[in-house]
C-alpha cells in the first residue's frame, strides 16, 4: 500500500516535470544533431544500418580524395613528360640537320652546344618537384633527386659541358587505394621515363655448378621471386621468366653465367632478400642498394643507356664532325628514347583516365549513400518542430498547474 504523506504531491510533480524536461531535452538534441537516433534503443535496426552506411560513406570519401590527388599527380607528371618529349624532338631535329652533310664543322659545334643545353633542361625535368615539394620521378624516395649532372670538358667543346648524367636511383612506386582492394600506381620512376635502351646485365661467373643453399627470395624491380633450396641456375632462370617482373633471364652460352635483359626500356633494380646472397654469388650485384642506385658487380657486363646517354653520344659526334654517326646511331638512339618516353606518356594518360572515371563514379555514389543514411537516421524537421512545440506547451502548462497545486507558504521558506 502506498503511503500518503505531505511530500507525496511534491515528489510526484517533480518526477513528472523531470520526465517532461528529459523528453524536451531529447527532441532538442535530435534537432541539434540532425538525427533521430541518439541511442541504439531509439531504433536498433535503423541504427545498425546507419552505422554501416556511415562506415561505407567514410571509405568513399577517402577514395574520392585519393582519386583526386592521383589525377592532380598524373596531370603534373604528364605535363613534365610532354615537355621532355618536346626537348627530345628538338634534339632529333638537330641530329637530322647535322647529318645532312651541308653544314660546316663550326655549324655542327653550334648544334652540339645547343644539345648540351637541352641535356641540362632534360635533367631539370627529371629532377622536377611537384606542388608539394616532392620529386615527381623519385618514387617513394620523394626527397632525393634521381639524376645528377657531372660536368667537365669535352673534346671540341667548351668548359662546363655535361660529361654524364648519373642515375642515383629511385624508390618503389607509391600506390593509392581508389576502391575497396583496388590500387593504382602513382609514380613513373626516372629509371622508366628517362631510359632509352633495354638493359642487359650479364654475369661473367660460371654458374653451372651453382645451387641455392636455403629457401630465400630475390627481387627484380620490386617483384619478389621465391627460390627453394637446391635450385640450379636453370631453375632460377625459369622462375624469373615465369614471374611478372619485366625482364627475361637466360644462360649466357659462352660464360655459362646468368644473364638478364629488360623486356622494356628501363633501369633494372635487383636485390637479394635480407640475409641472402643469390645475385651476389652469381656475380650480378655487389650488394643490396641502400637507395635504388646502380649496384652492379664489378665483373658484370652492363649495357643499355638512358635518354641522357643517347643525347650525349649524339652531341659528342657533332663536336667531332662525325655526320655519319649522327645520321645513323645518333638519330637511332634518340628515336629509342622518344619511343620509350611516348610509351610512358601513354601509360600515365591511361592511369589518369582510370582515376578520372573512378572519381566520377564516386561522386555519383556518395550522394546515393548519403541519401540512404538520411532515410535511416535522418530527422524530419517538420515533425520534430511540431513535437518540440507541443512538448514545450505541455511543459509550460505543467509548470503553471504545479504552481497552483503547490503554492509556497511561509513554512517553505523556514525549512
Amino acid at each position: 500500500m502506498r503511503r500518503v504523506s505531505t511530500d507525496m504531491p511534491n515528489n510526484d510533480m517533480q518526477y513528472y516535470l523531470r520526465r517532461q524536461e528529459e523528453g524536451l531535452s531529447n527532441i532538442q538534441s535530435k534537432i541539434a544533431s540532425q538525427s533521430r537516433i541518439l541511442a541504439l534503443r531509439d531504433d536498433p535496426l535503423a541504427a545498425s544500418h546507419a552505422v554501416r552506411y556511415q562506415s561505407y560513406l567514410a571509405r568513399l570519401e577517402r577514395f574520392e580524395k585519393n582519386t583526386y590527388y592521383a589525377q592532380e599527380h598524373y596531370n603534373n607528371t604528364y605535363a613534365y613528360m610532354n615537355e621532355a618529349n618536346s626537348i627530345l624532338q628538338r634534339i632529333r631535329d638537330l641530329a637530322v640537320q647535322g647529318a645532312h652533310g651541308t653544314f660546316a664543322p663550326d655549324d655542327l659545334k653550334i648544334m652540339a652546344t645547343e644539345i648540351n643545353e637541352l641535356i641540362k633542361a632534360l635533367a631539370d625535368i627529371s629532377n622536377a618537384q611537384g606542388p608539394d615539394g616532392k620529386q615527381i620521378f623519385a618514387g617513394d624516395r620523394a626527397l632525393s633527386e634521381p639524376f645528377r649532372i657531372v660536368e667537365g670538358t669535352v673534346e671540341g667543346g667548351g668548359e662546363s659541358m655535361v660529361v654524364r648524367v648519373e642515375y642515383r636511383g629511385a624508390g618503389a612506386s607509391r600506390r593509392t587505394e581508389i576502391s575497396d582492394g583496388a590500387y593504382v600506381e602513382l609514380d613513373i620512376s626516372g629509371g622508366e621515363a628517362f631510359w632509352a635502351e633495354k638493359m642487359q646485365v650479364i654475369s661473367t661467373l660460371d654458374a653451372s655448378e651453382y645451387r641455392v643453399t636455403a629457401d630465400t627470395s630475390v627481387f627484380i624491380d620490386g617483384t619478389e621471386i621465391p627460390l627453394s633450396v637446391g635450385d640450379t641456375v636453370q631453375a632460377i632462370i625459369a622462375k624469373i621468366n615465369d614471374s611478372p617482373a619485366p625482364v627475361k633471364a637466360y644462360l649466357d652460352p659462352e660464360a655459362r653465367s646468368l644473364a638478364l635483359e629488360g623486356t622494356t626500356a628501363h633501369f633494372i633494380r635487383l636485390e637479394d632478400k635480407q640475409g641472402s646472397r643469390v645475385f651476389q654469388d652469381l656475380g650480378i650485384i655487389r650488394g643490396n642498394p641502400s637507395n635504388g642506385a646502380p649496384n652492379w658487380s664489378d665483373s658484370a657486363r652492363v649495357a643499355g643507356g638512358s635518354i641522357f646517354d643517347m643525347a650525349i653520344r649524339l652531341r659528342d659526334a657533332l663536336y667531332r664532325g662525325d655526320q655519319e654517326f649522327a645520321g645513323s646511331l645518333g638519330i637511332g638512339g634518340i628515336d629509342l628514347a622518344l619511343g620509350n618516353l611516348n610509351a610512358r606518356i601513354t601509360e600515365v594518360g591511361s592511369r589518369e583516365e582510370r582515376a578520372e572515371m573512378t572519381w566520377q563514379r564516386l561522386n555519383q555514389e556518395i550522394p546515393d549513400v548519403t541519401a540512404w543514411l538520411g532515410r535511416e537516421a535522418g530527422l524530419d524537421f517538420i515533425d520534430a518542430a511540431t513535437e518540440l512545440g507541443m512538448m514545450d506547451f505541455a511543459h509550460r502548462a505543467a509548470l503553471q498547474t504545479t504552481a497552483k497545486i503547490l503554492p509556497t507558504t511561509l513554512l517553505d521558506f523556514l525549512r
